[in-house]
């Protein structure tokens, strides 16, 4: 089996938080989390292989936010190949009620997702992976966690529709947690449903190394 990302390839990884894990402070520069695993797994499954993973995810970020950085940020790295994982600040953005919330909405998130790519297959020549938003919980009993699960799929929905038009692989990062959670109990994975511990980066981490092993 094949492995996607070549010698001397190049992967920006680009997101929120979940993407950052310190990447700019005390773990620079691949963060503690799922971006960090992933490269360990590519080291130690493929050593004869020089390949360059960047981190450029920021805590707190939407899809506005990845818009007004993407020339800076993806553009100038130049990249073979490229990972996206924003939408769950934009669904809180929305539940909140935050100042810019109408602009967070998944018809909106949609309208930006498309203009990123549509940039993005004009500009650079990379192959791109789609991360689905996840909210690690199956907890319906409880309000908040049902109307996160429930409003959630309105972006997934967008992620996939992205991922067909545009023609990109995806990763179904809800999918892969609601299965996990049949097993074992969200903390497992999480402290919180939003961002996942070591376990939980592993799992994003593992799946995403299979995707390119396809």
């Amino acid at each position: 089996m094949g492995f996607a990302i070549n010698d001397g390839q190049k992967v920006v990884c680009i997101g929120d938080s979940i993407t950052d894990c310190g990447r700019r402070t005390e773990f620079a520069p691949l963060g503690n989390g799922y971006v960090k695993f992933f490269n360990d797994l590519i080291l130690a499954r493929y050593p004869e292989r020089k390949i360059t993973i960047i981190n450029k995810g920021i805590s707190g970020n939407t899809i506005i936010d990845l818009e007004n950085r993407w020339e800076d940020d993806v553009f100038y790295h130049k990249p073979d190949w490229l990972t996206i994982l924003i939408g769950i600040n934009d669904l809180h953005h929305v539940l909140r009620e935050s100042p810019d919330w109408q602009e967070c909405i998944p018809e909106r998130f949609e309208k930006r997702y498309t203009e990123l790519l549509l940039r993005t297959k004009k500009k650079l020549n990379c192959g791109i992976v789609l991360l689905e938003p996840f909210y690690i919980s199956a907890d319906g009993s409880d309000a908040w966690r049902n109307r996160v699960l429930k409003e959630l799929q309105g972006y997934i929905a967008v992620v996939r529709k992205m991922a067909k038009n545009f023609n990109t692989k995806i990763l179904k990062l809800q999918e892969i947690f609601q299965r996990q959670l049949k097993y074992r109990d969200s903390e497992t994975f999480c402290p919180e449903p939003v961002h996942p511990n070591s376990t939980g980066h592993l799992v994003i981490a593992t799946n995403l190394f299979d995707i390119f092993s396809s």
